[in-house]
């Protein structure tokens, strides 16, 4: 088991050096494993303030200019409608997010992920928006919505 438990904190240490390596400069669009873990992480922890309503960590996960646009209440405020109605989307950890665009790099450097999750009883359809400030691709935008798939 110690071996095991080695090896998993390897193959996560040269994961994250795979997420937040590449050069400000390159702005390629990542690899398939590597969007799955910023669509993830970025809903997950979404998720999270949702379910507590601490919006806090999730703030300070945001991009800076994001950061500097909305403070936290103002992010708590736009998204109460997921906390007051209970909407949690734990599921989507145990799903593969499936595309609706190829991801893309724009003029402006923003790195876009469309797409949703197939759950039920409505799948969660995510748009989603990075820079990259410094090694690491940041959250600048975020939509999510809740619809049946014939919606």
């Amino acid at each position: 088991m110690r071996h095991v438990a080695v090896s998993l904190r390897i193959a996560v240490a040269i994961l994250m050096f795979a997420l937040f390596a590449a050069p400000a400069s390159a702005q390629k669009v990542p690899e398939a494993m590597v969007q799955e873990i910023l669509i993830k992480t970025s809903l997950l922890t979404f998720n999270d303030a949702n379910t507590t309503g601490n919006y806090e960590v999730f703030h300070a996960k945001l991009a800076k200019a994001f950061q500097d646009k909305y403070s936290t209440e103002k992010v708590a405020e736009t998204f109460k409608g997921f906390h007051d109605r209970h909407i949690y989307l734990d599921l989507i950890a145990i799903k593969t997010p499936v595309p609706s665009e190829e991801a893309k790099v724009d003029g402006n450097g923003r790195l876009t992920l469309k797409g949703y999750f197939d759950t039920s009883p409505s799948r969660v359809y995510y748009d989603l928006a990075y820079v990259l400030e410094g090694d690491e691709w940041r959250l600048i935008q975020i939509t999510v919505n809740l619809k049946k798939p014939d919606q």
